[in-house]
């Protein structure tokens, strides 16, 4: 699917590779987190360092992009995308599932699971922290700009934060023995609106962004982690790859798109302070719903 950006540039046409292409790949990556857990089985500690592979790549292709960009141009993007998509897909074919594997747990209907507070409100608190990234993950790049950072520094910065949650990834095993996936998701709502406040405060502070930026080891390492915890514990047995497609598609596809889409409206009418203090204010109510209805049963803790 994301091929067809070579075929022509319209809008329209852009929108429908973006759009098949999004379908596609955000189907395939619960079925891989759940295949991953499976292989894991009662050592799902050792997931945090799994996931930290993919933070590492992401550091990589930010640290050396920019660079490669102002020589060759940004049009080497594209190459360098499909060049990496086609990799993963090649990879893929070396990925089995666990054989013979067997379920331990009671597998229940989804509905029923569905029926539980906790996994609703747990759902729903995933959905809500996402959307408050949308303003981040849309405009950081350009608001660094808009403040008279290089892009370079931008680009140092993005990779700051994603050093910082490989840092995370690699010691949450034991921060999940020692506190419990349900203590570890709420501090991670806390430390999101947080995060938001000090970015729409402080940007030109160059150490408060700089710790800003290092937040993003719970915003999104410590968030993430103990959110597949959570999902993987309360959709039990052949339920993972629906509790896990689930968690995706609300969380990351719904609320990060509505958060997207929010985050335009809010950046022109109100501008970047105030679109950063919404942001705070969806991840504050993220936070309260998951204090008050989210809980840790005798599966949940490592």
């Amino acid at each position: 699917c994301f091929a067809g950006v070579y075929w022509q540039h319209s809008f329209g046409w852009m929108v429908v590779v973006m759009a098949s292409f999004g379908f596609f790949w955000n189907a395939s990556l619960p079925q891989f987190e759940a295949l991953t857990l499976n292989h894991l089985g009662s050592d799902i500690g050792r997931y945090s360092r799994i996931r930290l592979w993919g933070s590492i790549g992401f550091i990589v292709m930010v640290a050396s992009l920019p660079t490669v960009l102002e020589r060759y141009g940004v049009a080497l993007v594209v190459d360098v995308i499909l060049l990496l998509f086609v990799s993963i897909w090649l990879t893929t074919w070396l990925v089995h599932d666990k054989p013979h594997a067997t379920h331990i747990e009671q597998v229940g209907r989804l509905r029923e699971v569905l029926r539980q507070p906790t996994v609703w409100v747990l759902l729903l608190a995933c959905a809500l922290q996402q959307a408050s990234h949308g303003a981040y993950y849309t405009f950081f790049s350009i608001y660094l700009e808009d403040h008279g950072y290089s892009r370079n520094f931008t680009g140092w910065m993005w990779a700051l934060g994603v050093a910082a949650e490989v840092g995370l990834f690699w010691v949450m095993h034991r921060l999940m023995g020692h506190f419990g996936a349900v203590r570890l998701f709420t501090l991670a709502l806390f430390l999101t609106g947080v995060r938001w406040l000090i970015l729409g405060t402080w940007v030109d502070n160059v150490a408060v962004l700089m710790v800003s930026q290092l937040f993003h080891a719970a915003t999104y390492g410590l968030f993430h982690a103990a959110a597949i915890h959570l999902v993987h514990h309360q959709f039990p047995g052949k339920l993972q790859g629906r509790g896990q497609a689930l968690y995706s598609g609300l969380s990351y596809g719904l609320g990060g798109a509505m958060g997207s889409l929010l985050s335009g409206y809010a950046w022109q009418y109100w501008g970047a302070t105030d679109t950063f203090y919404a942001a705070a204010l969806l991840a504050g109510l993220s936070w309260v719903l998951a204090l008050l209805y989210v809980r840790e049963d005798a599966h949940v803790r490592a």
